[in-house]
């Protein structure tokens, strides 16, 4: 049967389509963003061959160049004749690769682009080997000779596979003596000086009260002896280690035939891409997504892990539902169940609504004025007068960070709570009234159970919104590097004073604050990958939440 156009106007089948057709578009966007963020994240922990050519620039003698392909692009012939070149005979565009060369201390940058149509000779010699160190970057380069101390253990001239694995046995003692050096000043040294911190503020609290007695000093002092005698002890143990650590070094060449002298204890890891397989390259592409995911960072953050800007992240997203959800969950309850509705109340309801749309870094500039200078300092001069001048929680810090955007996922969750109350069918109230229950037990028992899992959607929009804010955080509380975690052994374990690393603030430092520009965009991709997928996991987990309760009190919903 044939439809006129106005007849399938007013069926309403074009707004389905343009429904349909709005929804895939977004999805394509959204999978096609992360995909490209995965990619470009996922790639960089492959090793790439070491290429090594020559290169050879119009009036300047032959170089010899090494390093690993980073990237290709097109440039047109103005961009090049700007700084001098040309592309080869008068052609539009000429390719350039980007060559992430290493060596910083021997050529003071770590990339460099080259001109595709200027190299010639190109190979890939087995032996290259790259060095990760923990400073100055990733060394290219070819193994000479080996030292175990002062003793000759391995000479490439001589045995090459005999020195590669004297090589990687003296890696392998170094990196077991760091950690144990790491052990020892992470753990028991900050254990000990953090203890001899809070005996300095005993002793200035038993003072400002004036109660500081010969007796209760000797004691503090005798404590404190205990503590320096230990500290003595680590601190002999820890120079034994780091002059074992510093005992053997190695000699290698790069490219151009300069030759340079390294010490073992510089090394992270070293291998020769060119000359493993599929499988090594696997196993080496794991254990570096190993040590991104497990790691501290190192090298400015542009190399190593971002193990405490995941834990930084989860324990505020954490901190932050355990502060919004009975907040939310009380407010929604008073505007539904008890306030008067009525002017006022519309007015409450639209200055909540409001709030959801009020600029996050307006919410850091309030958590900064009210919680940490004004509550904070007030808290400080009550709780903590020993710590003066230095602040306690007059300074930014997880609580304060977990408070603001408490404060700015509020509204979310009121919402979300107030439309869950108000589906619950009237006839269930007065069914539980007419039974002889209060209106208090009517609410806890029956009213809050089946709209839990309209509270915990306003959980999960809360944390999808909390795990991804930068803005209030870095006024409120995170920095750069945080020596140590906000959770640890040390009473009281939980920290909520310490500052602390967050995923989103670590892609803005390196990816725009770094001085290694070309180092840190892949770790930019990577870092929002895995801060997508944190996200994603915590959202699964209230989601999980979620419909556990919807089957556990479906019942009441018949």
């Amino acid at each position: 049967m044939r439809v006129s156009f106005k007849e399938w106007v007013q069926s309403g089948s074009p707004f389905i389509w343009l429904n349909a057709g709005a929804v895939a578009i977004s999805m394509i966007m959204v999978l096609g963003l992360i995909g490209f963020i995965a990619v470009k994240g996922l790639a960089h922990f492959w090793p790439g061959q070491v290429m090594q050519a020559t290169y050879t620039l119009p009036g300047n003698a032959p170089t010899q160049i090494m390093g690993q392909i980073s990237d290709r692009e097109m440039v047109g012939q103005n961009q090049l004749q700007a700084i001098g070149l040309n592309t080869v005979d008068g052609a539009d565009e000429a390719e350039r690769i980007l060559l992430k060369v290493g060596n910083r201390d021997v050529y003071g940058g770590d990339f460099r682009w080259v001109l595709a149509h200027h190299l010639s000779e190109e190979r890939f010699p087995d032996d290259a080997m790259v060095i990760e160190r923990r400073e100055w970057g990733n060394f290219y380069g070819f193994l000479q000779k080996v030292y175990k101390g002062d003793e000759l253990v391995g000479d490439t001239q001589q045995d090459p596979q005999k020195a590669w694995d004297e090589f990687q046995a003296l890696i392998q003692r170094a990196l077991d003596l760091h950690d144990e050096i790491m052990d020892i000043q992470k753990g028991d040294i900050g254990a000990i000086n953090y203890e001899i911190d809070r005996l300095r503020l005993k002793e200035r609290g038993y003072e400002l009260e004036g109660e500081l007695t010969q007796e209760r000093l000797d004691e503090l002092n005798a404590r404190r002896d205990e503590l320096n005698a230990e500290y003595d002890v680590l601190q002999k143990k820890l120079m034994d280690l780091n002059k074992a650590l510093k005992r053997d070094h190695f000699i290698v060449t790069e490219v151009n035939g300069q030759v340079v002298e390294l010490h073992v204890s510089e090394v992270v890891r070293a291998f020769k891409p060119n000359q493993i397989g599929i499988v090594a390259k696997v196993g080496h592409y794991f254990a570096k997504m190993g040590e991104f995911l497990g790691d501290d960072p190192r090298e400015a953050n542009t190399e190593g892990g971002v193990f405490p800007a995941i834990f930084g992240t989860v324990l505020m997203v954490i901190l932050m539902a355990i502060m919004v959800t009975p907040l939310g969950v009380i407010a929604a309850v008073y505007l539904r169940e008890y306030a008067k509705q009525g002017a006022l109340t519309r007015v409450i309801r639209i200055a909540v609504n409001n709030l959801a749309g009020v600029p996050s870094i307006v919410y850091g500039v309030f958590g900064l004025g009210f919680f940490v200078y004004f509550l904070g300092g007030t808290i400080d001069e009550l709780f903590f007068p020993e710590a003066l001048p230095s602040p306690t929680f007059g300074t930014s810090g997880l609580l304060w960070a977990s408070i603001t955007l408490a404060l700015l996922t509020l509204p979310v969750v009121i919402v979300a709570t107030e439309e869950g109350l108000a589906r619950i069918p009237r006839t269930i109230r007065e069914g539980s009234l007419a039974l002889g229950a209060t209106k208090w037990e009517t609410l806890v028992k029956i009213i809050l159970p089946m709209s839990s899992p309209a509270m915990m959607t306003g959980v999960i929009l809360a944390v999808a919104r909390a795990a991804g804010e930068v803005a209030p955080l870095m006024l409120v509380g995170v920095v750069k590097l945080a020596p140590t975690l906000p959770l640890n052994t040390n009473y009281p374990y939980l920290h909520l004073d310490q500052k602390f690393m967050h995923l989103g603030f670590h892609i803005y430092d390196v990816g725009f604050q770094s001085p290694n520009v070309e180092a840190a965009r892949p770790l930019v991709y990577a870092t929002a990958l895995l801060l997508v997928l944190v996200i994603a996991l915590l959202n699964l987990s209230a989601i999980a939440i979620r419909n556990h309760l919807r089957e556990k009190y479906k019942a009441l919903e018949m």
